[in-house]
């Protein structure tokens, strides 16, 4: 099986062209071989290449824990490089079938070669209904208690569920965020963002992913801490987010949530199943 090996940030993933198929089915269990960080490739998630009948390209994806996914921020990026890498879709924008609806692509080209990719996120949703969350309101600032310590947490969907809590990174474990994920309050999981303040336009934001854990970067989760933030007058709309694995810049504006950043294949090679 040929794959290539990329990361956004940091938050790395194994891409497969599998327009034929042939992992139809079998999407979790390949993910949770490939992902092995000791025993295979490892990496965070896997992304496949699918046909689509609503957009140019189909994208899936699968958690290091064989679950699904029905977004991925960082996922996303390097899954439009992938494919215009590859002569699957060229242009200078791209529409990709995923989870959450057909995103939008816009690829920033130098010397012939992707530097950046722009993603329009969609919006967030914050009906405790669609996240889902046990809460009878929106889950705006809430003052929860998980395993003997109190946090407040504002969550919505953004195409994943996520949760954030403000307040100085060192204050926080981002292991705390596993407990948090599997609590009551959320009965599908979330991911959970830990977020700093810096400035009105500059964020410092940790992330334990659902099926992930710990990651360098979360794409869907710096969209998530940039709308909370702002929608508790923390910040403006224009946000540069400080990830472990590097920076990504998020636009908040009428049809959307822009979000832009890299993607790097790192190698290339082939894996006997």
């Amino acid at each position: 099986m040929k794959f290539t090996k990329m990361q956004g940030t940091g938050n790395d993933f194994i891409v497969i062209d599998d327009r034929k198929n042939s992992f139809l089915g079998k999407e979790g269990e390949l993910a949770k071989k490939l992902c092995d960080r000791k025993f295979a490739i490892g990496a965070d998630g896997i992304l496949l290449v699918r046909n689509s009948d609503i957009a140019q390209i189909k994208m899936i994806i699968m958690n290091a824990d064989g679950s699904y996914a029905s977004m991925c921020g960082n996922g996303i990026r390097c899954f439009a490089k992938y494919v215009w890498d590859e002569n699957i879709v060229k242009g200078e924008s791209i529409t990709i079938e995923t989870g959450d609806g057909i995103k939008e692509a816009i690829l920033h080209l130098e010397n012939h070669s992707i530097k950046e990719v722009t993603i329009n996120m969609g919006t967030p949703s914050f009906e405790v209904e669609k996240i889902p969350a046990r809460f009878n309101e929106e889950v705006i600032n809430k003052r929860i208690k998980v395993e003997n310590k109190e946090y407040n947490i504002t969550s919505m969907l953004m195409g994943v569920p996520h949760t954030i809590i403000f307040g100085k990174l060192e204050d926080y474990n981002v292991e705390e965020g596993k407990a948090i994920e599997k609590s009551e309050f959320f009965p599908d999981g979330t991911n959970v963002n830990f977020c700093e303040v810096v400035s009105s336009n500059k964020v410092k934001v940790k992330t334990w992913e659902r099926g992930a854990g710990p990651t360098l970067a979360c794409g869907t989760g710096s969209c998530a801490s940039v709308i909370a933030a702002n929608r508790l007058t923390f910040t403006s709309e224009s946000v540069e987010v400080k990830v472990p694995g590097g920076k990504l810049f998020i636009e908040i504006k009428k049809n959307g949530i822009f979000m832009t950043g890299p993607a790097v294949v790192s190698f290339k090679g082939e894996y006997e199943l």
